[in-house]
């Protein structure tokens, strides 16, 4: 698996030379909030502020797309990945798709 430290939103790494592009890898995951979810939420929503379980559902699923692009990367034989982006889209009212893509490349420490 890809370590977590090689992947960026530049289009270049720190400290690293890119010497093969392998192209644009992605990872996607789709999520709805359960009936639980939802209850809690709107609660939550009538006295303001933070709604943290909203923030969990969106950090899990970013997290899940996350991890699915680095095994994306792997399996193409990337050892990093620059230009790093998500994006989300809500499917239907109450489901979201997330997605993290980047362009996946290997990447040689300089000297």
């Amino acid at each position: 698996m890809i370590d977590e430290t090689m992947v960026t939103t530049n289009i270049e790494l720190n400290g690293y030379k890119v010497t093969q592009t392998l192209g644009v890898v992605r990872g996607i995951t789709v999520r709805s909030r359960g009936l639980g979810g939802n209850v809690a939420g709107g609660l939550q929503s009538l006295f303001g502020g933070k709604l943290s379980i909203y923030v969990e559902l969106c950090e899990k699923a970013r997290e899940e797309a996350f991890q699915h692009m680095l095994q994306h990367a792997f399996e193409r034989g990337a050892n990093a990945i620059i230009s790093m982006r998500y994006d989300a889209n809500e499917v239907m009212q109450g489901i979201t798709e997330v997605l993290a893509y980047g362009t996946a490349v290997k990447a040689e420490r300089l000297s």
